[in-house]
């Protein structure tokens, strides 16, 4: 496991450093982390990275080598490096399961700690935390996109690296795709790897042909062929035809083809007449080159005959919308057992934070369909056996009121006093409880274009702390 407790900025040890010389660094604190806005513009986003985050935090220590270093910036004193030799997480962390489908403003993860380690562990969680939960809800988008075919996780060799390659991989199956390309990926997260040949197979042999009876002796079953080297339609496809008949008459099924350029709605359709012609009316018609969500909603929309996809660049890299702008603000600060809130104000309203030690609670109708999630202080508490009444957080006259419903604590213990309280799922049961989780959002916030905006409300508690704090100006 690597040693990432200098992955960080430099900033939050100068402050660590800072807090430490104005004895303050064990005073306990509460910060929130969220989002503003949903990932790739759409109407949710998936969690995702949490098990990496907990593997940083279980690791998280200063070695000898760590010290030496920074020792040799001269910028912290040997008192304050001596105290760092001992460092270990002691505080509480709460955050949503990975996979938890979530909106703008809501704290997916919550740490009450020493000042100085929730300090610290700021910059670590927002890069791992906010590159994969980009990469989910892509994934998801562009598997919803799919209507139910297989989506395939393609990016590796267009990544930003190979961590971006292979926890992109990861938190793509998570979202949805139903395999990767990425070997080392499927080895350290065991998930299904996928992939047959390129165009250099084809062209390495003297005929396109004698390249796909090549590749069929040795995959007869598992014969999916590329089919556009030179033409697809004149040559890839009647070629593919001939080997797919040689290892027929051997019992062997095969696979499909995949098209990797031009028209694939014309060339899709066209391949589809050629190959229920001769009699191979079930194969699979697998399409790729630079395909997003919107790609293939169009593909679809005019009758493509493609029935799985490709995904690589514009999944890995979220090409449209390539950062989570995920956040981490202090909410609140201990004086001994008083707690006090914090906030920051903004004339932009939408980088004001909610304050106070919080967490999210999610109402469901008699069908299990969330229906909002409010947004409150750590200790209330909602009798669901009465109605309960939501109100818009601007337009606090938009209101809703619920009276068959249940409601669901969002963020569990991850840690308590620094002992790990996580219960390690496999990749494959987060993408199971992914699923489960877009079952209960309605269709009109999952799509595409345009979709709707769904209710996070404040408790009245917290809406009055809010606003209090603010017109009190005792942050002046």
């Amino acid at each position: 496991m690597r040693n990432l407790t200098l992955l960080t900025d430099l900033y939050q040890l100068t402050m660590l450093n800072g807090y430490f010389e104005k004895n303050i660094h064990e005073d306990i604190v509460v910060f929130d982390m969220f989002f503003r806005k949903n990932a790739c513009n759409g109407g949710y986003t998936i969690v995702c990275g949490i098990d990496q985050f907990v593997d940083y935090i279980n690791n998280l220590h200063f070695s000898d080598e760590d010290l030496e270093y920074l020792k040799s910036l001269n910028l912290f004193s040997d008192k304050f490096l001596e105290f760092l030799k001992d460092f270990k997480f002691t505080g509480d962390i709460y955050a949503v399961p990975e996979g938890t489908v979530m909106f703008p403003n809501e704290p997916i993860v919550t740490v009450k700690a020493p000042l100085y380690q929730a300090q610290l562990i700021e910059t670590a969680l927002l890069t791992i935390v906010n590159f994969q939960s980009l990469i989910a809800s892509k994934a998801s988008r562009v598997c919803f996109a799919a209507q139910g075919d297989p989506v395939f996780e393609f990016g590796l060799r267009r990544a930003q690296g190979p961590d971006a390659g292979t926890y992109g991989a990861r938190a793509a199956v998570i979202g949805g795709c139903s395999a990767t390309a990425n070997v080392l990926a499927g080895k350290m997260f065991d998930i299904p790897v996928i992939g047959t040949h390129a165009h250099s197979w084809v062209q390495k042999f003297d005929t396109e042909l004698e390249a796909f009876q090549a590749y069929s002796d040795i995959y007869p079953d598992k014969c999916l062929l590329l089919v556009d080297t030179y033409n697809v339609l004149e040559s890839g496809i009647p070629n593919a035809i001939k080997v797919f008949d040689e290892i027929s008459k051997k019992g062997y099924k095969p696979l499909g083809i995949r098209i990797d350029s031009g028209d694939l709605e014309y060339l899709s359709k066209e391949a589809k007449k050629i190959l229920d012609k001769a009699g191979y009316t079930d194969l699979r018609i697998t399409a790729s080159n630079d395909l997003d969500e919107y790609t293939i909603s169009n593909l679809k929309s005019e009758g493509a005959t493609i029935n799985s996809w490709g995904v690589g660049t514009k999944l890995i890299t979220s090409a449209d919308s390539p950062s989570l702008g995920g956040v981490y603000k202090l909410a609140a600060s201990y004086k001994g057992d008083i707690l006090e809130p914090k906030i920051k104000v903004s004339e932009d309203p939408e980088k004001i934070n909610n304050p106070g030690y919080k967490k999210v609670v999610r109402i469901y109708n008699e069908n299990n369909k969330a229906e909002a999630d409010l947004i409150m202080l750590h200790d209330e508490k909602i009798d669901d056996t009465n109605p309960l009444t939501v109100f818009h957080q601007t337009y606090t006259w938009k209101t809703k009121t619920f009276r068959k419903y249940k409601i669901r604590e969002l963020l569990e213990p991850l840690y308590l006093n620094g002992e790990c309280q996580y219960n390690r799922r496999s990749v494959l049961e987060i993408k199971d409880y992914v699923k489960s989780e877009l079952n209960t959002i309605w269709t009109q916030y999952k799509r595409i274009l345009n979709p709707q905006v769904y209710k996070v409300d404040l408790s009245q508690n917290l809406w009055d702390l809010k606003k209090n704090l603010i017109d009190s100006k005792k942050f002046l």
